[in-house]
This record gives C-alpha cells, sequence and structure tokens, in this order.
C-alpha cells in the first residue's frame, strides 16, 4: 500500500513538472521547432552533428534568424562572426557605413584598405604626412629610385655613397677597386695602411701568400724578419712538409743541430 502510494506521488511530479514546461514554451509551430529541434525560418540543418544554422545572409538572433542589413556599397560575406557583409572595392568600413576612398593623384586603389588607406602612390612617388598626398621622390645626381617602401625611396649607383640627400663618388685610393657594398679592397701585392694601399715588399725566396695581403718563404727557407734565410738540414735529416723547419729521419733523434744514431 505504501509502495502505491509513493508511486503516484511520484508521478504526479512529473505530471506538475511537464505543465509548467508546457506552459513556458510557444504555440503553434515555434513549439514544434523547440520540441523536435526543427530549424526555424531563414534556416537550415548543420550539414555535421545535431542542431541548425541560418542562412546565407541571416544571423542568429533569438532563436530565429534575421536578416543581415547590408549598407550601400557592400557586399554579404560567409563568416561566423562580425558584421557579416565587407565594403566594396574602392570603399572601406566607417561604422555601418562603406564610405568610398579618395584616391590622391599619382596614386592607384589597392585590394586592401592597408595603412588604412586603402591607397599606394604609384613608383616614384611617396606618401606625404599630410593632406592625403603622394610626392615625387627626388633622385640626386648618380642615384636611382628603389623599390623599398622605407627610406629615401632611392640608392646611389655603385661607386657611390648617400651623403644626406646626395650621392658622392667613392674615394678609391691607387691601386685598390670597388668591392659590392660600395667598398674597396687593396690589389693582390697590396696592403691597406689607414685610407691607402702600400705594396708589399716579398724578399727573395719568397712569395705571396694565397690572400695576396702577406707572403711566406718559400721550402727550405725560413722566415726571418723580413727576408727568408735557408735552412741549415744536417745529414740523416729532412725538411719537413712545412717547408720551414727539418726533423731527423728514422733511426736518428735530434740532439742539438745534428742527428744521432738511438
Amino acid at each position: 500500500m505504501r509502495k502505491m502510494i509513493m508511486g503516484r506521488s511520484r508521478a504526479h511530479i512529473v505530471l506538475a513538472g511537464i505543465s509548467l514546461l508546457l506552459a513556458s514554451v510557444p504555440s503553434g509551430a515555434a513549439f514544434s521547432q523547440i520540441a523536435t529541434g526543427a530549424p526555424p525560418q531563414n534556416a537550415h540543418a548543420k550539414p555535421y552533428g545535431t542542431g541548425w544554422q541560418c542562412d546565407f545572409g541571416y544571423r542568429e538572433m533569438n532563436r530565429g534568424c534575421t536578416a543581415i542589413e547590408v549598407p550601400a556599397n557592400a557586399h554579404l560575406v560567409d563568416v561566423t562572426f562580425g558584421r557579416g557583409w565587407g565594403c566594396d572595392r574602392g570603399y572601406r568600413a566607417a561604422g555601418d557605413a562603406c564610405t568610398k576612398v579618395e584616391v590622391p593623384a599619382n596614386a592607384y586603389l589597392t585590394d586592401t584598405p592597408n595603412n588604412g588607406r586603402g591607397w599606394e602612390c604609384n613608383r616614384g612617388y611617396r606618401a606625404a604626412n599630410t593632406n592625403n598626398a603622394c610626392a615625387a621622390v627626388n633622385v640626386p645626381e648618380n642615384g636611382f629610385l628603389s623599390d623599398s617602401s622605407y627610406g629615401n625611396g632611392w640608392e646611389c649607383n655603385r661607386g657611390y655613397l648617400v651623403a644626406g640627400t646626395a650621392c658622392v663618388a667613392v674615394d678609391v685610393p691607387a691601386n685598390a677597386y670597388l668591392q659590392s657594398g660600395n667598398r674597396w679592397k687593396c690589389n693582390r701585392g697590396f696592403r691597406l695602411n689607414r685610407d691607402s694601399c702600400l705594396r708589399i715588399d716579398v724578399p727573395q725566396n719568397g712569395y705571396l701568400d694565397a690572400t695576396g695581403e702577406s707572403w711566406r718563404c718559400e721550402r727550405g727557407y725560413r722566415r726571418d724578419n723580413v727576408s727568408c734565410s735557408a735552412l741549415a738540414v744536417p745529414a740523416n735529416a729532412h725538411i719537413t712538409n712545412s717547408g720551414d723547419t727539418w726533423e731527423c729521419n728514422s733511426p736518428y733523434r735530434r740532439l742539438g743541430d745534428g742527428c744521432v744514431p738511438l
């Protein structure tokens, strides 16, 4: 008997909960959508998973799909977040509207509103700091236009260096040549001495090394300050691979300036 009473009480609680749920939801088609999960007007079922999503040109609002208001000179874009529209080419967003991009003389429209302008100056011109204008790049003599968006807009020709708003010739001393980057280097057989190149004095029995900036003694000679001295190779000895010293043959060992048997 007690079990039957408890069962009836639970049933009454469940029925009361259902009654409250029915009273809180809208009637008619809207109720059918919530009860069955059917998409509302201007929506469709998600291709994956469960639920629905608004059609293109609509956005979810208050459990329904509201049309996106597209301003003049704009178009709908397929994005999940944001305004749902973008300005046409030649226009840029300003609040909820699209304003025309004013392109100054010697400039052209860009595909993206870079730097907040939406335009770029033609080659040979630079954006001025004021009045949204493009000013001509003044290329000095012995200079040329560069494609870099930084700096002066010009570079100096080979053999010249930037000096303020001018290009000055690189002062290449005698017995030197220009390198890349408008630097200079002494010719082979000469060495740098401040701003000039001095000839390298190669002694007798000597030769310029691979760098061309110094010298070495020939094989069988040893460097002695600014000259090359012949090696005194004793009996039972030979010149080493370095060419400027000697060692004893086997089975001899060095003793002073000679070689003696072991």
